[in-house]
């Protein structure tokens, strides 16, 4: 291992490009563009100007701008204090609450009215949902908000315990498999509902981390996206499938709970799929994360396999800073470094602000539009809010590193 102590101009030079990157091309995009006036909630299909090509309202994405709106909100301001963070975050907060919920379920899509048009039958509308109601409810100091996210937790958790309240039809044939998407999400969203000191939801955390587990195969540095419920590989371009981006996010997700537990192994299991996950998917050719892989090495079913989205880049800068306070091993360092100048190069746009979605393999923009059914204001502001949180903590008095006490640095 290398801990060659970074330079603390280097530390500087970084944070201010991250708060600026933040502050001034990033958050302006959505704060112009995006809000809904008249019927509340946010325009979220929007092109490279900032122009709205559809009035369709993406649940997933109403959710995910209020929790950003209050995280940054929380972050410069007293909870209930008057900001237009919070004005914002209050805008989708209400239109969600008036319009989302069917009862135990939350719509995957909404008319600019707030009609429903689409409800899937997976549990990430709801997910987002809580996130948005925990934070809001910091933000804006509202105790109602905060009861309704953890009502809506409980029917989330009983949905990833027994997919079959989904109402998705199942066939005797086809055996059941675990996703990793879903107790990765549940682990993160304990802590959204928490906050930083709350201890509740120890045994879901405790299935979480188990279930994450499943997908980790040391004896092939990878992890895998899905896998039988016993954990085991699947031959077939599902079961041999991998996602690095995905798996990065895992990563990060369980080294933020092994700090909160304390808990040395699992934040060393945690850096190495993070580490593992990077070097597979990174392309040395041209550079950037790709999409999908196979793990045994066959063409990836998924025809955009070889492209470069925005979000697996977010969450890998997210993972190697943390990685880096956590160990002080400088390799995680220089893999922020390299993924920082890839992703302020090929994605941020200082034209007309926030980043580009889709690259293809060459790092050519391929999608110019800046918010659709999947893109909204989330990643891109979320990486930058940590990374630059994480900078900050690095450079604190009498903070430095973070690493656990106990945690034997060489044996990661």
């Amino acid at each position: 291992m290398s801990h060659t102590k970074i330079d603390r101009a280097v530390i500087v030079k970084l944070r201010e490009k991250y708060r600026a990157e933040l502050y001034d091309n990033v958050l302006p995009f959505w704060i112009k563009n995006s809000p809904d006036r008249e019927f509340g909630g946010y325009f979220n299909c929007l092109d490279r100007d900032g122009r709205r090509y559809d009035t369709t309202k993406h649940v997933w994405l109403q959710g995910r701008q209020v929790w950003m709106m209050s995280r940054i909100h929380n972050e410069l301001h007293r909870p209930g204090e008057n900001s237009p963070y919070l004005d914002m975050a209050r805008l989708g907060a209400e239109f969600l609450r008036r319009h989302a919920r069917d009862g135990r379920c939350v719509y995957f899509s909404l008319t600019r009215e707030g009609k429903p048009t689409h409800l899937q039958r997976k549990i990430f509308s709801e997910c987002f949902y809580v996130m948005a109601l925990a934070e809001y409810a910091r933000a804006s100091d509202d105790d109602s908000a905060t009861a309704e996210a953890r009502e809506m937790l409980s029917h989330v958790i009983a949905y990833a315990k027994d997919p079959s309240l989904l109402g998705r039809p199942s066939y005797a044939h086809v055996p059941p498999t675990s996703n990793l998407a879903v107790p990765m999400i549940l682990l993160n969203l304990i802590q959204e509902v928490n906050g930083a000191d709350g201890t509740d939801y120890a045994d879901l955390a405790a299935w979480c981390v188990n279930r994450m587990h499943l997908h980790i195969r040391p004896e092939l540095s990878l992890v895998l996206e899905t896998v039988g419920v016993d954990g085991n590989v699947i031959d077939s371009p599902e079961g041999r499938l991998v996602n690095p981006g995905h798996a990065i996010e895992a990563g990060w997700f369980m080294l933020a709970h092994a700090r909160r537990v304390r808990d040395a192994a699992m934040a060393r299991t945690a850096i190495k799929i993070i580490d593992w996950s990077y070097d597979f998917g990174w392309d040395e050719k041209h550079g950037g994360i790709l999409y999908f892989l196979d793990s045994a090495g066959y063409s990836p079913v998924q025809l955009e396999w070889s492209m470069k989205l925005w979000w697996p880049h977010c969450e890998a800068l997210v993972a190697f800073i943390m990685a880096y306070q956590e160990t002080g091993d400088d390799r995680y360092f220089r893999k922020f470094e390299r993924l920082t100048e890839y992703s302020f190069s090929k994605f941020s746009d200082p034209e007309f602000g926030e980043w580009f979605g889709y690259l293809d393999r060459h790092g050519e923009v391929n999608q110019r539009f800046k918010g659709g059914p999947y893109k909204g204001c989330f990643h891109v502001p979320r990486a930058l809010f940590l990374v630059e949180k994480v900078l900050g903590e690095l450079l604190a008095p009498n903070l430095g590193m973070q690493s656990l006490d106990v945690i034997d640095k060489s044996q990661i």
